[in-house]
C-alpha cells in the first residue's frame, strides 16, 4: 500500500504561450498551444498522455484539448473547483493517478482570455449560478463585489492588528516587477517600478493600491506530471514532487470567510503546510524558493506566516530587505508573479519553479536550490506542493 507520494512523481514537461492583453485567438486555441509546448517539452508524444486536469472555471472541455492535439484515449478527467485555490490542486490529482497506476502521463493546463474576454475585476453579480453566489450575497449589497474588495476586509484588520505599515507590501510589489522586467516572458518586461511608484499609484480598494493588485491578462500555462522512473529517460532534469496538498478549513467560504473568529490568517494554508512538510519531510528551513500566489500582495505575508517562515504578524517586517530578492533567504515569484509576469491563474507560476528547479529561470538565484515552495490562492480552499531535484 502506497503511504506517501514522495518522489513517486516529477513534473517533466512545461509550456506556456506568450501573455498579452489581447491573445487575438480563443480559449481552446490557447490551451492546445500550451499543452502541445509542455508535452514537447517532456520530450513525450500525444499518445503517451492518458489523463487530463484543469479547473472548473476553465471554458474549455479536455476533450476539446485532447482531440485539437492528438491525445487519443484519456483515463482520468479531473476539474479542480475555487478558481485560484485549484492551481497545486490540479498537481494532487495528476500525482495521485500516476502513483497510483491509474495513468502514465498527465497533462493539466489553464487557458483564459482573461484581459480581452471575461474580467475577474468586474465582479460576480454576473456569472455562473454557483453556490458560492449564497455567500457572496451577504457582501454585494453592500460593494464587496470584486476579489480586491473581499481581500482589502482580511489586509485591513492585519494592517490593525500587528501594527504593520505599507512598506512590506511596497517593497513585494517592486521587488516582483523588478523581477518581470528582466522576464521577456512577462507583461510588463523592462518597466520597473520604483517605491515612490509605488506610493503615487491610486487606491483600487483601500488599503489595496494598484500595484498590489495583479494584473489581467491573456495565456495559457501547462505541465506534464510522470512516475519518476520514467523520469529518468526524459531530456531534462526532473522537478520531483516532494508534497502535494489540499485543504479546507471550517467556516469556509470563496474569498471572504469574514465570519470566522480571526480573519487576519488563512487556516486552511496551516492545514495544507502541515500535510506538505509532513509528507516531505521537510520544514521552512529547508525551502530555498518560493512560488506563492500573488493575486495581491498582501496574501504573501498570510502564507509566509502559515508556512512557518516567521510567526504570526510578523511577515509584514520579515518580507523587508531584500527578504524576497533573487539573493535574498526566499527568493520569490522570480518570474514577475501574477502582480507582473501576468495572471494564468497560477499555472504560470507552476512552470517558473520548474524552471527554478533546472536552473533556467532568467532570474536564477545563485544559491543552489534544492527545494522549491509552490502555492495556490488565498482565502478559499486551497493547494500547494514542494518541488525538489
Amino acid at each position: 500500500m502506497l503511504t506517501s507520494i514522495k518522489d513517486e512523481c516529477a513534473i517533466v514537461g512545461i509550456g506556456q504561450t506568450e501573455i498579452s492583453k489581447l491573445s487575438g485567438r480563443s480559449e481552446l486555441q490557447l490551451a492546445a498551444e500550451c499543452v502541445k509546448a509542455a508535452i514537447d517539452d517532456a520530450g513525450l508524444k500525444p499518445t503517451d498522455i492518458d489523463g487530463m486536469t484543469g479547473f472548473t472555471l476553465d471554458h474549455v472541455d479536455e476533450i476539446e484539448v485532447a482531440r485539437t492535439v492528438g491525445i487519443p484515449e484519456l483515463r482520468l478527467l479531473s476539474r479542480m473547483p475555487h478558481g485560484g485555490g485549484a492551481p497545486m490542486s490540479l498537481v494532487h490529482q495528476a500525482v495521485m493517478a500516476v502513483a497510483t497506476g491509474m495513468c502514465k502521463a498527465v497533462v493539466g493546463y489553464r487557458a483564459m482570455n482573461g484581459r480581452s474576454g471575461a474580467r475577474y475585476s468586474s465582479g460576480v453579480a454576473e456569472g455562473p449560478e454557483t453556490t458560492d453566489r449564497i455567500s457572496w450575497g451577504w457582501y454585494m449589497p453592500y460593494g464587496l463585489l470584486t476579489p480586491a474588495c473581499w481581500v482589502a476586509m482580511h489586509t485591513m484588520r492585519y494592517l490593525h492588528d500587528y501594527g504593520a505599515t505599507y512598506d512590506g507590501l511596497a517593497e513585494i510589489a517592486v521587488t516582483q516587477r523588478k523581477f518581470a522586467s528582466k522576464n521577456p516572458i512577462a507583461l510588463y518586461y523592462g518597466r520597473p517600478i520604483t517605491m515612490e511608484d509605488y506610493f503615487n499609484s491610486p487606491w483600487i480598494v483601500e488599503p489595496l493600491r494598484l500595484y498590489d493588485c495583479c494584473v489581467e491578462t491573456d495565456g495559457g500555462a501547462a505541465f506534464v506530471v510522470t512516475s519518476a522512473e520514467r523520469a529518468k529517460d526524459l531530456p531534462h532534469p526532473p522537478a520531483l514532487i516532494r508534497g502535494a496538498a489540499q485543504g479546507s478549513h471550517f467556516d469556509q467560504e470563496v474569498m471572504t470567510s469574514f465570519y470566522r473568529e480571526n480573519i487576519t490568517y488563512l487556516p486552511e494554508y496551516d492545514l495544507v503546510a502541515d500535510q506538505c512538510y509532513a509528507q516531505s519531510g521537510l520544514g521552512p528551513d529547508d525551502l530555498d524558493a518560493a512560488i506563492i500566489y500573488d493575486a495581491f500582495t498582501s496574501i504573501i505575508l498570510f502564507q509566509l506566516e502559515s508556512f512557518g517562515f516567521c510567526k504570526r504578524g510578523e511577515a509584514h517586517e520579515w518580507v523587508q530587505g531584500g527578504t524576497l530578492d533573487q539573493e535574498g533567504r526566499l527568493p520569490c515569484n522570480t518570474h514577475g508573479g501574477l502582480l507582473s509576469e501576468g495572471y494564468v491563474h497560477g499555472i504560470n507560476g507552476l512552470a517558473e519553479a520548474v524552471r527554478l528547479i533546472r536552473g533556467a529561470s532568467v532570474n536564477q538565484p545563485k544559491k543552489n536550490l534544492d527545494h522549491v515552495l509552490v502555492t495556490s490562492g488565498a482565502s478559499m480552499p486551497t493547494s500547494a506542493i514542494i518541488l525538489g531535484k
